[in-house]
């Protein structure tokens, strides 16, 4: 029996209606799914998919074992994702070795700061298939109703992780700015857009294109922490006919 596939299947910004027709073909007819989740949670990939597997899909939950418990500078939270990373592959290389194509749910676009990357990096020996989707960024500043670039626009996507003042040279040097990884880091973003002057032109994006999307102007926010699904924009201005 020769070798099956493995599809990182991105799924796009939430709304299932935003899949591609590929992403929703191998969906459906899928018989081996397997999607990361947060331990005791259903998990939001797998959320998005609801009631299109088929009934004989076999699902496989990959729960982290840490998300916020540690630091990402502490040295054991590598570690411990690591080795998590490749006890998930050794379950897709059985399955694959065994014949069976997976389909590997990834929110959003699998090659854009998704957990899917490290699958795939360790995944050389095998077919693997990725399929490309709506970012969550893209939702996210549609939802704005507003163009986020304009002609010349430079577009710069942070990480909320980064240290102020980081964030602030980053931010003072951008017209167009995506920040993610919120959280925790909510204040921090917040006090260096303000550092540089552009608190007042920043969106708090919140579960973009699903049914609990909030659209509001960051400084208007009183939240110290953000939710998972959130994204903070700030529009470019640049040059319009």
């Amino acid at each position: 029996m020769s070798a099956g596939t493995i599809y990182g299947v991105g799924l796009g910004p939430g709304d299932p209606e935003l899949m591609s027709v590929r992403a929703d073909r191998l969906v459906r007819d899928a018989r081996h799914v397997a999607f990361f989740r947060k331990a005791g949670r259903s998990g939001q990939a797998r959320a998005i998919v609801a009631g299109m597997l088929r009934p004989d899909a076999a699902e496989i939950a990959m729960e982290y074992p840490v998300t916020t418990e540690i630091r990402f500078s502490d040295p054991r939270y590598n570690a411990i994702l690591s080795q998590f990373y490749e006890g998930c592959v050794a379950r897709l290389r059985d399955l694959a070795d065994a014949g069976h194509d997976v389909v590997v749910l990834c929110e959003g676009d699998p090659f854009f700061y998704g957990s899917f990357m490290h699958l795939h990096s360790r995944l050389t020996d095998l077919r693997v298939e990725t399929v490309p989707a709506i970012t969550g960024m893209s939702g996210a500043w549609t939802a704005t109703d507003s163009p986020v670039t304009w002609g010349d626009d430079v577009l710069t996507v942070l990480m909320g992780t980064l240290p102020e003042d980081e964030l602030a040279r980053r931010m003072a040097g951008s017209d167009a700015l995506v920040v993610m990884k919120l959280g925790r880091n909510l204040d921090r973003v917040r006090r260096a857009l303000e550092r540089v002057g552009r608190l007042g032109a920043a969106w708090l994006v919140e579960y973009a294109t699903m049914p609990k999307e909030r659209v509001i102007r960051l400084a208007e926010a009183g939240e110290t922490v953000a939710p998972y699904f959130a994204i903070v924009v700030v529009h470019g201005q640049g040059r319009r006919p």
